[in-house]
């Protein structure tokens, strides 16, 4: 190829970028579509509100108390009995 052949494909690629910038610029992308307005969130804080003393107190019934009703028979069933 001649020095002149790539002189025409550089200037073809550059118009054809100034073209498609401008062109998806008209029908793609408006200024309201650029810009939108989102919500905020509230700032972290380390307080943290007191327990509600009807649910959280000394006579309240703990979840995390293992409870065992009876003895369970089948506690090792790969024994073979």
């Amino acid at each position: 190829m001649k020095t002149r052949d790539f002189q025409v494909i550089i200037i073809v690629a550059i118009i054809s970028l100034a073209l498609s910038f401008w062109l998806s610029g008209v029908f793609f992308s408006s200024e309201s579509d650029r810009s939108q307005t989102v919500e905020t969130a509230e700032p972290i804080t380390a307080d943290f509100p007191d327990t509600d003393d009807r649910y959280f107190n000394e006579d309240a019934f703990n979840p995390a108390k293992e409870v065992e009703i009876g003895r369970d028979p089948a506690s090792n069933p790969f024994r073979g009995n």
